[in-house]
């Protein structure tokens, strides 16, 4: 008796990499199953530009062609909850969050992931650029083939736990050579442009939307320097640290940048040039620790990264409480615009540690 396939749920957002996903888990043997995750819901006036009917139907073309089945699971409440709620809630008080981080943790890697399971598949599948490897202790996350492209930075919030059960299918290749394969099979996606990250940030206007559930308390500029009112702001949650649009200050010289907010006394600081000393820090505070991989002597020497694409930053962490709930980062060099909300995540060659959001 031949020994049943290993079964896959591989979330099909109507993208070129996570159709190449599918189509490589079934050259690979897997019996796979289509799914697409509904997120964006109909009531948000300001997401009628978000194409997900238009998404969908690509997944299922793709699905077609591949012969697969297609399922549709509906997150739209607990997205709206979840992330949405989460990011206004994180702008009201001047922090810049980071959803698509949280979309992983809490959507894509814990709801679709148990949901997927209760189906009784063996793995779920996405179409990130990052790779698993698997160990005697459990298993690794490491960042994609593809630097360029690699997306393990929105990955670090993952359960560990749920890391076992998941593939990265083009994880080991360029993005150059995905699209290749794409037109190799024929897939209807393959010269379809790459989205823009989470849609209501991708596709509409960011201020437009958060003017929407945030009201404006317009308040005094000032020059960090000079600690003079040089003019009002429009609210302090349109703005963050190492902006540069929309100070709408004439007059100054060289260009103005955001290098701090007083949301008590509603003050927002700005500097005069990009690399004002002011914007450039080489600590930092972080919360909300996972780690994927345990670590159990500090201080530890690590790469950081502040934001996506940025270059592997020499760091040492260490607990600042008993409770290890704050974590500390002191940077070799001083790093630009660190930004409270954000995530710092960290690694150790081509493995991913884990991460925090910066306090």
């Amino acid at each position: 008796m031949s020994k049943p396939k290993r079964k896959v749920i591989v979330g099909m957002s109507g993208g070129v990499d996570s159709s190449v996903a599918a189509a490589l888990l079934l050259q690979q043997g897997y019996e796979v199953i289509g799914v697409f995750m509904k997120n964006w819901s109909d009531n948000f006036a300001v997401l009628d530009d978000c194409p997900w009917q238009k998404d969908l139907a690509d997944a299922q073309a793709v699905a077609e062609k591949l012969n697969i089945p297609l399922e549709v699971f509906n997150f739209e409440q607990q997205y709206k909850r979840q992330v949405i709620d989460y990011f206004f809630s994180e702008y009201k008080v001047g922090r810049t969050p980071n959803p698509d981080i949280l979309c992983n943790s809490e959507i894509k890697f814990k709801l679709f992931f148990e949901q997927a399971l209760s189906l009784g598949v063996d793995y779920i599948a996405t179409g990130h650029y990052a790779r698993i490897k698997r160990i005697k202790s459990g298993v690794q996350l490491l960042k994609g083939k593809d630097q360029n492209k690699d997306q393990s930075y929105f990955l670090y919030g993952i359960n560990p736990q749920v890391l076992e059960h998941v593939l990265f299918p083009v994880g080991d290749y360029t993005k150059s050579e995905i699209r290749n394969l794409a037109r190799q099979m024929k897939l209807p996606t393959k010269d379809k442009p790459d989205s823009q990250g989470i849609c209501f940030i991708g596709e509409v206007d960011l201020r437009l939307f958060l003017s929407q559930y945030i009201k404006a308390t317009p308040g005094d500029i000032i020059d960090a320097e000079s600690k003079k009112v040089i003019g009002r702001h429009e609210g302090l949650a349109w703005y963050t640290i190492g902006q540069r649009r929309g100070i709408k200050v004439g007059g100054t010289g060289l260009p103005l940048y955001v290098v701090d907010k007083d949301m008590k006394k509603n003050i927002l600081y700005v500097v005069k040039g990009a690399h004002h000393p002011k914007l450039y820090k080489k600590e930092l505070v972080a919360s909300n620790i996972n780690w994927l991989v345990k670590q159990t002597k500090f201080p530890l020497t690590v790469k950081a990264k502040i934001r996506y694409r940025q270059a592997d930053q020499e760091a040492i962490i260490d607990y600042l409480d008993k409770n290890n709930k704050l974590l500390t980062v002191q940077f070799k060099e001083p790093q630009r615009a660190v930004t409270p909300g954000q995530s710092v995540v960290f690694y150790q060659g081509d493995v991913c540690l884990g991460g925090g959001i910066i306090q």
